[in-house]
């Protein structure tokens, strides 16, 4: 049981990561369909990305000490 929890940990940090270095990485397939010629993500979704990444980083900690006190207690 600790072990999934701390890949599931180690899923949330590389997603949580890669939100905040790249935000437009899923844009074109979660949104640009959606609309009609050429555009780009707005500064609001680029920043809502940003959130979002730290939030799964702040989960990735969470499941992390769960998954660690699971292990050693």
């Amino acid at each position: 049981m600790g072990f999934m929890l701390i890949l599931i940990a180690i899923t949330f940090f590389t997603l949580g990561i890669l939100s905040k270095r790249n935000p437009t990485w899923g844009w074109r397939a979660n949104e640009a369909w959606k609309i009609k010629g050429d555009s780009e993500p707005s500064d609001a979704y680029i920043n809502d990305m940003k959130f979002r990444g730290s939030v799964a980083i702040l989960f990735g900690f969470f499941f992390l000490a769960c998954g660690l006190l699971v292990i050693f207690l």
